[in-house]
């Protein structure tokens, strides 16, 4: 019995809570990696990283707000991204754009409707029975839009932290999930929603009109605001919730090479929790997590620009979320929830 797993099992039965058994599953050791997974992580590098978000956050794009041409654009984009990679479509129609339907009131005070889109990408699982069972990735493709012109008369927010370092990533994620020869066994969907700055409407939308059921997410990954602050530090907002914590650490101390420390919501009054995509997941039974590294002085700004990301961070961030996806997506047993966290968290059915 490896020491690791014995001590799990022994804080497992001298505890009375819940949340301490529930971590007995992760006491084990990584799962092995398959051939060719070190490479794919490889493959995410800072000049890629940073040509793709150098799209998502180009002026040309107006600030991506929902809705908007350039938030239309973006998807537009990522689908061709996800075709690209061979990705299944799982937005509407066969497609890989999920529309939703917004009410807005024009200036004439007419209400009029009007969509904004999903975009949503299926990497099939190489296990028989697994392949039925989804690992998400997830984040925001929208941001603020454009606002009133500043000294310089730039009026464009481009959110290159907020959330196109997010976006890049799931994007460098399943990109080099999509080179694996063989594939992982359980199936995985890449998600961009947009509305998450008008209050999480693209998720709550996606969640409530997923391409497979709920049920059979065993986990959502979300990324948000992963490009700026601490170089060696990620905060992995959730971890208490679930036994994905014990898996996230594990997974990080499997990897010294990429010299990134998971660490606990710092930021407790903020309740960020509740405040993104992963949230509207969780409320259907997912375990989650939220990789974020907090807000800054650009922070919904002008000035949240390409050149002030650390494309270096952002990558070992990417690569550290694409081994814990492979360790979920190979594992036998799905992620638990801490049932006192269930109970608080997930409505009653």
């Amino acid at each position: 019995m490896k020491l690791r797993y014995l001590v799990a099992k022994l804080v497992c039965i001298g505890a009375v809570s819940g949340s301490a058994c529930a971590q007995e599953q992760s006491g084990v050791d990584p799962e092995p990696l398959g051939e060719g997974v070190s490479a794919a992580a490889a493959s995410i590098t800072p000049e890629d990283y940073l040509r793709k978000l150098g799209v998502i956050a180009h002026d040309s794009m107006g600030g991506r707000d929902t809705p908007s041409p350039g938030l239309e654009m973006t998807a537009s984009w990522i689908a061709s991204e996800f075709e690209r990679m061979g990705l299944v479509p799982a937005g509407d129609d066969r497609s890989y754009v999920q529309r939703y339907v917004i009410e807005t009131v024009g200036p004439d005070q007419f209400r009029q409707s009007v969509s904004a889109p999903n975009v949503a990408g299926i990497l099939e699982g190489s296990d028989p029975l697994l392949k039925e069972e989804y690992v998400v990735f997830s984040a925001h493709m929208d941001h603020v839009g454009i606002g009133t012109p500043n000294a310089e008369g730039d009026s464009i927010f481009n959110g290159a932290d907020d959330d196109g370092s997010g976006t890049t990533a799931v994007l460098e994620i399943a990109e080099a999930y999509a080179s694996l020869a063989t594939k992982p066994k359980r199936s995985m969907i890449f998600l961009l929603v947009s509305g998450e700055e008008k209050g999480l409407w693209g998720s709550a939308h996606f969640t409530e009109n997923p391409p497979v059921p709920t049920d059979r997410m065993v986990a959502d990954l979300n990324i948000d605001m992963v490009g700026r602050n601490w170089p060696d530090t990620i905060a992995a907002i959730g971890m208490e919730h679930s036994d994905l914590g014990a898996m996230l650490r594990l997974t990080s101390e499997a990897h010294p090479e990429l010299g990134m420390t998971a660490i606990d919501d710092i930021w407790p009054e903020e309740r960020f929790y509740f405040r993104s995509d992963h949230y509207n997941f969780a409320l259907k039974g997912v375990p989650v997590l939220f990789f974020f590294n907090g807000t800054h002085a650009d922070y919904h700004g002008r000035d949240d620009e390409v050149d002030r990301i650390d494309a270096d961070k952002a990558v070992r961030i990417s690569q550290l979320i694409f081994y814990l996806g492979y360790e979920l997506a190979m594992r036998p047993d799905r992620p638990r929830w801490n049932p006192e966290s269930r109970r608080q968290i997930v409505p009653a059915p």
